[in-house]
């Protein structure tokens, strides 16, 4: 797609981030769901976990928790996590490293701050994005993949040299992520200089949206302080973002929307209230294995 010659996408609306507190009590701004944005199909969370410095002993992780119905991707920008679940995966993340796990029939996952961050305390920034399944999915396997930058997960620069972008999943500006996705998706971690722009392709159907993660961005016709998600009209083949003043770093998501409807409840996400009661019975009787703690 040739994107000098398709329209640019109008920004719909510009929602600020709501604060709460996840896990053993660790602070997260979350641009959505919140009230009047309960998802953005097919995403369904984005929680971003700092920047902060932590000191020794500050660093708290979450207790063990169910997931069935949905894929998760954490990246971790700057810090270390030690990801476990039942399904026997444990790996320490660390800055640059990404997992997506696909839930899918359910698994139990845990997540610790890594050993060092947790004794000396250090600088922390990561991000939880969670993506729905569609109902014919909704029972597959759960799979973990893992990947890092540089190595699998590419970054490249835009034609003027204003943006460096890390495409997690999906394609554009000639570089494609390394994860195998169920839904058709598009992940960016965008580094904007001063005065740096970026654009990219989306095809008419797909949502899209830019979330703020540093600094203040804009789209052509909306500022976006920091924190702060723009959700973009379905008006265009092509979407542009801007750091007019100091440099801003953003979260690109786009991805084909399911259509479905959804039913969640804390870390089950289906499609009927009943399934949403059948999760609940399956883990509460070991059906999606325990980790020992």
């Amino acid at each position: 797609m040739d994107i000098t010659t398709t329209a640019v996408r109008s920004t719909a609306r510009v929602f600020r981030p709501f604060h709460t507190f996840e896990g053993e009590g660790f602070p997260v701004r979350r641009p959505f769901p919140q009230p009047g944005l309960p998802l953005v199909d097919p995403f369904l969370v984005v929680d971003q976990v700092g920047p902060h410095v932590l000191g020794p002993g500050e660093a708290k992780g979450t207790p063990p928790l169910p997931h069935r119905g949905f894929e998760t991707i954490r990246y971790v920008i700057d810090g270390g996590v030690e990801d476990i679940d039942s399904a026997g995966n444990e790996r320490v993340m660390n800055a640059g490293e990404v997992r997506w796990l696909t839930a899918g029939s359910g698994l139990v996952h845990l997540a610790l701050p890594a050993p060092e961050l947790l004794a000396g305390g250090g600088p922390q920034h990561l991000l939880q994005i969670w993506v729905n399944l569609p109902a014919r999915l909704k029972a597959t396997p759960p799979r973990v993949q893992y990947g890092s930058v540089p190595h699998g997960i590419p970054t490249v620069s835009t034609e003027d040299g204003t943006a460096e972008l890390t495409v997690i999943a999906g394609s554009t500006h000639g570089a494609t992520g390394p994860f195998e996705t169920h839904t058709p998706v598009l992940v960016v971690h965008a580094r904007l200089a001063a005065g740096g722009r970026a654009e990219f392709a989306v095809p008419a159907g797909h949502n899209a949206m830019l979330y703020v993660l540093s600094g203040t961005a804009a789209t052509p016709d909306a500022g976006l302080p920091d924190g702060h998600l723009a959700v973009l009209a379905r008006d265009g083949e092509r979407f542009a973002v801007s750091a007019p003043g100091d440099a801003a770093e953003v979260l690109v998501l786009a991805g084909e929307p399911i259509g479905e409807p959804v039913a969640r409840t804390g870390p089950f996400v289906m499609n009927t209230a009943a399934e949403i009661r059948q999760a609940q019975f399956d883990y509460q009787h070991g059906l999606m294995g325990r980790i020992a703690v």
